[in-house]
């Protein structure tokens, strides 16, 4: 048997994914532990969406090859999206690498694992349309919000992304079995629940379409929601990423109707230009992404939105540039994750489009509307002073520990002075005092 430990890359999903697995191997008669230099087995959860995570992976690995010659007993596994997206030929970039297993094959590794002790190497598992994601539904304990994934892959196939390549088709989980999850880590002590999928507004559709009774005008992913919604216990909803081709009526009025859905959504665009929405194969007009925000506006008032952004797309002129930043300007979005365009092989992009956008004039874009989002957002946050906001105690504040700290439902860090009959999990209301850009500071209002 072996001491394991497990380092997680990249998205949600896949620290959901490492602590599957790490419940996996541990009934199995492996042992995690906190520390990489106490282990036997090192295990790398990987993700392959852009290049600089998988420039990490390949650096740290890398350096494992000296503590390896120290240690001949010591295995190390490489597992996830960058296992799926390159296979055997990690064997080649890292010799010293013993097994590489991709998305939809977490369950094979306690067998893998068995034969890595008989003395195999250079074991490769990378097959994709697995149900790993499915069966491996198990938890270490409950933390205050639990994970839990209901779809996994994407059919989308937009030009720039790998994720329908690492993660495969749409494949969704039974809403029986993920209303008895939530059920379970709800019993143990959860309070709030994320719901993860790639693209989860499409949950069920594939299944739907399969059985032959699809229709264009349900949402599953609210008949599922409101199904949570009746679970004694849970106080809070979260989902993430839907795409807004999926966001139909149905869809709308279940999350600005459900008191439990958290009205905080992350809505990717991507851009504010047509064009360059097209050439991404986002699969919807920059007027349909303004028309459901405004339909959810208009339903649920106190709604706020972040979304994610590329600049620099292959194309991408200064005055579409412009478009995405009056977007951000009307939308003015609570947070946004802002990338600058990268080539991942094996997407049309890169195939099919010249990188024409300087590297300086992606860094530029980047900055425009970081400060477009950083002025927003300390706005935003200044609107809170004298306010009170109902505040899920999450524990100690990790920069102050005189400091209690929790999340609003609308996803605001709130911090306040530290009070000795507290408990984490609570509901406290907080008169908020300060703002930053990051933050809210407040006192319990008894």
């Amino acid at each position: 048997m072996f001491t394991f430990y497990l380092r997680t890359y990249g998205c949600q999903m896949n620290e959901r994914d490492s602590e599957a697995l790490s419940c996996l191997l541990s009934a199995h008669g492996h042992q995690e532990v906190e520390e990489e230099s106490a282990a036997d087995l090192l295990l790398f959860n990987t993700c392959s969406v852009r290049e600089q995570p998988e420039l990490k992976v390949l650096g740290k690995i890398g350096l494992l090859k000296r503590a390896k010659r120290g240690r001949p007993e010591l295995k190390i596994g490489l597992i996830g999206c960058m296992g799926q997206r390159l296979g055997a030929e990690l064997f080649a970039l890292l010799p010293h690498l013993d097994f590489v297993v991709g998305s939809d094959q977490l369950r094979e590794i306690p067998g893998i694992l068995e034969r890595i002790a008989a003395g195999e190497r250079h074991i490769a598992v990378t097959a994709l349309g697995g149900d790993d994601f499915m069966r491996l539904s198990e938890h270490k304990g409950a933390d205050l919000c639990s994970y839990i994934s209901i779809i996994q892959g994407c059919n989308q196939f937009c030009s720039y992304c790998i994720v329908p390549h690492t993660r495969g088709r749409e494949r969704s989980r039974d809403m029986a079995d993920i209303v008895r999850e939530v059920k379970q880590q709800v019993e143990r002590g959860s309070r709030e629940i994320l719901l993860l999928g790639q693209n989860i507004t499409a949950y069920g559709i594939a299944e739907a379409k399969r059985a032959g009774h699809y229709d264009p005008e349900a949402s599953y992913l609210a008949e599922l929601l409101a199904r949570l919604e009746e679970i004694e216990g849970l106080w809070r909803i979260r989902f993430t990423s839907p795409h807004v081709r999926y966001m139909n009526d149905k869809f709308i009025q279940a999350i600005c109707g459900l008191s439990k859905v958290c009205k905080a959504f992350h809505i990717p665009v991507q851009s504010g230009s047509n064009r360059i929405l097209k050439a991404m194969n986002r699969g919807y007009t920059l007027e349909e992404y303004v028309h459901r925000v405004r339909q959810i506006k208009s339903l649920a008032s106190e709604a706020q939105f972040s979304t994610d952004i590329i600049v620099g797309f292959p194309g991408e002129t200064v005055a579409e540039f412009e478009q995405t930043l009056e977007l951000m300007r009307e939308i003015k979005y609570d947070m946004a994750y802002i990338f600058r365009y990268s080539t991942r092989s094996g997407t049309k992009a890169a195939e099919n489009m010249r990188d024409d956008v300087s590297e300086e004039e992606k860094k530029r874009r980047n900055q425009v509307l970081l400060e477009e989002l950083n002025q927003t957002v300390e706005k935003r946050n200044q609107a809170y002073i004298g306010q009170s906001l109902e505040v899920l105690v999450e524990g100690q504040s990790k920069r102050n520990e005189e400091r209690w700290t929790g999340r609003s439902q609308l996803n605001k860090v709130v911090n306040f002075p530290w009070v000795e009959s507290l408990n984490i999990g609570e509901l406290r209301q907080v008169k908020i005092l300060r703002s930053s850009a990051n933050s809210l500071y407040g006192e319990i209002v008894e």
